[in-house]
């Protein structure tokens, strides 16, 4: 498999991962986006011995669009502090199931990882391990029981969004563990990391890149926003 490349210098590479293929090595076994990246590297630039290649954020396993690894360590240490700082600007597209009440709207929740069986939950503020998450959503399109929405993350945590709206009584497409009362399996959910903008590590220039869904459905209901 060939995963696009978006921009690539000496110091970052930003690429559109594909759906439905980890980023990195997991209990599967299954190839993952950071070795093929560095078989990758290894062929184009005849590299002797290992490729130096970093994974600075994630997405999860069948979600699909725009990330950037870094390609030396200082870049790898400036782009985590970016992403601590908030300094990351994301935003993803997202078809849900019906319409939020607002078309415009901040969330801000806690959420607490069940690790035991892999699931995000709503909770207190109050209850132990518990970490803030906040996104910030618009709607863009409503047609046919669908919206799609622009997300912008304002933090980081697992799974977010897909909890996050599934609260608010929009459970994204095809969302077999948040939205499985109304998805059907097999349904390819219709998350995508769609744009992405850091300052470049030593230029300090905002570097930018962006990455469309495929032309299927759901996301063929708005031509403007699918290849």
């Amino acid at each position: 498999m060939t995963i696009p490349v978006l921009y690539e210098d000496n110091h970052l590479l930003i690429v559109e991962k594909p759906i439905n293929i980890p980023v990195q090595e997991d209990s599967t076994g299954d190839k993952d986006v950071l070795t093929m990246l560095k078989e990758d590297i290894k062929v184009r630039y005849q590299k002797p011995g290992n490729v130096y290649l970093a994974l600075v954020h994630r997405l999860d396993r069948p979600v699909g669009g725009v990330m950037v690894f870094a390609k030396t360590s200082k870049a790898a240490s400036r782009l985590s502090d970016a992403l601590r700082r908030g300094a990351f600007d994301k935003h993803y597209l997202v078809v849900v199931r019906g319409s939020p009440s607002k078309d415009q709207a901040l969330l801000e929740d806690y959420l607490w990882k069940d690790k035991r069986e892999n699931k995000v939950h709503k909770v207190s503020p109050k209850q132990k391990q518990a970490k803030k998450a906040v996104l910030a959503y618009e709607v863009i399109g409503k047609t046919n029981g669908f919206s799609l929405l622009s997300v912008k993350l304002h933090t980081g945590r697992p799974h977010q969004i897909r909890v996050q709206l599934a609260s608010i009584g929009c459970p994204i497409y095809g969302d077999q563990k948040y939205g499985q009362d109304v998805n059907r399996p097999g349904q390819q959910i219709a998350l995508w990391s769609h744009t992405l903008s850091v300052e470049h590590p030593t230029t300090k220039d905002m570097t930018s890149a962006n990455s469309l869904p495929p032309g299927v459905h759901p996301w063929n209901l708005w031509n403007d926003y699918s290849q």
